[in-house]
């Protein structure tokens, strides 16, 4: 009864914990982030919106109830380019949810060479729990440097560390001392190129490659996991300059002060409780109309391993078991020559939700070139600045590279926002080239510029089909 009372206190606790990380963003203000990222698809991101903010909900009800509503999976349908991806992630960001992509084309049946389905959760582990490890860290980071500045002192002047008071306290620090005086010289970066020995952790024992049979590619991980638990770490004497063996100190500290327990078991919970799959390409594991064709075997039976772990179940990791049931699940494909239908129905009916995104015209690729805080324009400016080469775009020079880029994709393979990226490559190539040699000077591009140097690209149609 006692242990039962302390494991609910104990998930108690990391509801609590997991309530003050997730954000309280409504969805009006979810969409208005958004925008600010990805132009455009206002449904989808209402959809995702809505999605993310019952997460939010359902952690605050009566935990009776909690564990009984599950995640409204989405369908994202629409072709390449369009912002699918883009919206996943930077909803993982907004929420600070454990995020990873895998393209489903990517995943094999059991029994066959390739990834089975079930790493793209050991996957989404490792990323919560590097995560979290990496907040935890930063929580300590200030008591790690203040001890990583003890130790490095340590080095420099042996010996010269305040003995402790019988109650554990150090005694008083004289400003005057040499050991202080070098603590201003350090601040102040006056020791930086001194050298001092240090020991490095190595690690010790043998180095395996372990091969692993099809469908475990994980149990080579674990076993090298294992063994370097077996095998102690070694310690190298090793002569480096100050400032590195500062921060090989903090990272010691780091190491120290942060409890591993405690990430593992709060990256379980998150993971468990607001992580997100993104299944790229799933169109591409739909049998379409030839249903009777060899790989659609192969196809179908990725689907049915794919069951499962969409619907709830467990999965064995290095950090433990995690539980898919409440692990969001968003897939997305240009549903070409398929459609939604032609998953097995199972699948279908556990992705409830499905947006269709739209093509990109014209005014989207200006917006995408004007509004996002890091838009291409803002990329380029800010990399030809660094040779010295100021550029400035001309309203009218955007608008006709907007129109440019619908034209080709009309025209030629729709690949959605990345064409744009083609586009300022080929426009810029010249300038990037020579901005060495002109440092100091400044170009405005406008209308003229861009229909000059755009002319060969736009007008030689058959060349065209063979660049992105």
């Amino acid at each position: 009864m006692h242990i039962k009372s302390s494991l609910g206190s104990a998930l108690s606790r990391g509801v609590a914990e997991y309530q003050e990380t997730a954000t309280s963003l409504t969805p009006r203000e979810i969409v208005s982030e958004l925008d600010r990222h990805v132009i455009g698809q206002a449904e989808a991101k209402r959809m995702v919106a809505i999605a993310m903010r019952n997460r939010w909900r359902r952690m605050r009800i009566d935990p009776n109830l909690r564990d009984e509503i599950a995640p409204k999976n989405i369908i994202m349908m629409g072709p390449t380019g369009v912002g699918k991806t883009e919206i996943a992630r930077r909803l993982a960001k907004l929420s600070r949810s454990p995020f990873f992509k895998v393209e489903a084309t990517k995943f094999t049946e059991v029994g066959y060479v390739g990834r089975d389905v079930e790493s793209m959760v050991r996957d989404l582990m490792e990323i919560g729990v590097n995560m979290v490890k990496k907040e935890e860290a930063a929580k300590v980071k200030v008591l790690a440097e203040k001890h990583a500045e003890d130790l490095l002192l340590d080095l420099l002047l042996p010996g010269s560390r305040p003995p402790e008071s019988p109650s554990g306290e150090s005694a008083p620090i004289d400003p005057a001392s040499t050991r202080e005086k070098f603590r201003k010289m350090w601040r102040e970066g006056r020791l930086d190129e001194r050298e001092v020995e240090l020991d490095v952790s190595v690690q010790g024992g043998p180095q395996l490659e372990i091969l692993s049979m099809p469908g475990m590619e994980d149990m080579g991980s674990q076993i090298r996991d294992m063994l370097s638990q077996a095998f102690p770490q070694k310690k190298k004497r090793r002569r480096v300059k100050v400032r590195e063996a500062y921060d090989l100190l903090v990272q010691q500290e780091n190491e120290k002060l942060v409890d591993m327990d405690k990430v593992m078991e709060t990256a379980r919970l998150r993971v468990e409780q607001s992580g997100i799959l993104f299944i790229d390409e799933i169109d591409k594991i739909c049998s379409g109309e030839s249903k009777r064709q060899g790989g659609d075997v192969s196809r179908e039976g990725v689907q049915r391993d794919l069951l499962p772990v969409v619907e709830g179940c467990v999965v064995n990791t290095k950090y433990g078991m995690i539980k898919t049931d409440h692990i969001l699940f968003i897939a997305a494909g240009a549903f070409h020559t398929a459609k939604p239908s032609d998953l097995i129905p199972e699948l279908q009916g556990r992705f409830p939700l499905r947006v269709e995104l739209t093509d990109l015209g014209a005014e989207d690729f200006y917006r995408i070139l004007t509004e996002p805080r890091a838009a291409l324009t803002v990329q380029y400016v800010a990399l030809l600045a660094t040779e010295g080469l100021s550029i400035e775009f001309d309203d009218e020079a955007l608008r006709e590279i907007a129109e440019i880029a619908e034209e080709i994709n009309r025209e030629t393979e729709n690949i959605g926002a990345r064409r744009l990226y083609t586009i300022m490559e080929r426009l810029l190539t010249d300038l990037s080239f020579e901005a060495p040699d002109r440092s100091g000077q400044q170009v405005r591009i406008d209308r003229d510029y861009v229909r000059k140097t755009l002319a060969d690209f736009r007008e030689d149609r058959d060349l065209s089909r063979y660049i992105l």
